[in-house]
């Protein structure tokens, strides 16, 4: 069994960006819940009755240096069990990156954080590249990444959870109507990846395995009214310095338990 599976977890802390925010994942009041919601749901199912606690610091439009900035001590000051990081999907899409600068970011904030004591997952997020436009580049791109993160071995007590690499996951079905973010099912999708690399059971209300066996979708359709909604505001705030996430507190800064209703 894994080592940070089962019993052993008690409290998770969340750090990155739109992808562990869970954009993408709306509820009807107009919040987000997202895969690391749903991780912090299976593990206290899996720990009940012992209580659960869970903090998602995570906003969307972070680059990597502002999540490892504001995030990494901030999630070691809450010394939880299990640390989940992602980041460096805001920084690849841009048009220049230092790959080299990412990827050792990264990884001194993955030894940090498994300095402190907690297991430690390192996620990749999911590849948008086959609905995207320029998708090429941004496998290219995510490829790299994950090759320089994993060019030296990862220290005792992290778990590496591949999402990038996790062909399935491509498939439109799983991403919601912008191409770039995770949809429901994605996120379901990844929460079960998370749990499964933990040796925790994934709900089955949760129809990730019937929604793998079905037939794959349509491939995206990249109209007039997809670039107006979704690529010019995004390059407009490119062009004007500002991010979806500017003015944007976490949702959920400290450590609170899980209600299992």
């Amino acid at each position: 069994m894994n080592p940070a599976a089962g019993s052993n977890i008690r409290s998770f802390v969340a750090i990155g960006d739109s992808f562990t925010e869970g954009v993408g994942d709306e509820l009807p009041d107009g919040s987000v819940r997202g895969w690391a919601d749903l991780v912090a749901i299976g593990l206290a199912r899996h720990t009940a009755p012992e209580p659960f606690r869970y903090a998602n610091l995570a906003i969307r439009g972070r680059k990597l240096a502002p999540i490892v900035a504001e995030q990494v001590d901030a999630a070691v000051a809450l010394n939880a069990d299990l640390v989940s990081i992602n980041g460096g999907g805001n920084d690849i899409i841009r048009p220049r990156i230092d790959m080299t600068a990412v990827a050792r970011q990264l990884r001194d904030a993955v030894d940090r954080l498994a300095a402190s004591g907690a297991h430690v997952l390192l996620l990749s997020g999911g590849d948008p590249s086959e609905h995207l436009p320029l998708g090429r580049l941004v496998r290219t791109r995510g490829e790299e990444l994950t090759r320089r993160l994993l060019a030296d071995p990862l220290p005792d007590g992290v778990t590496m959870v591949d999402n990038f690499g996790d062909a399935g996951l491509r498939d439109i079905r799983y991403w919601s109507a912008d191409l770039l973010h995770l949809g429901p099912a994605g996120h379901a999708r990844v929460a079960s990846n998370v749990l499964r690399a933990l040796d925790v059971p994934v709900p089955p209300e949760w129809g990730v395995d019937e929604v793998a066996a079905a037939a794959p979708g349509a491939p995206a359709r990249r109209t007039a009214a997809y670039y107006r909604e979704h690529v010019m505001p995004w390059v407009g705030r490119r062009l004007t310095g500002r991010s979806s996430g500017d003015g944007r507190e976490p949702k959920r800064a400290t450590l609170e338990p899980v209600a299992l209703d």
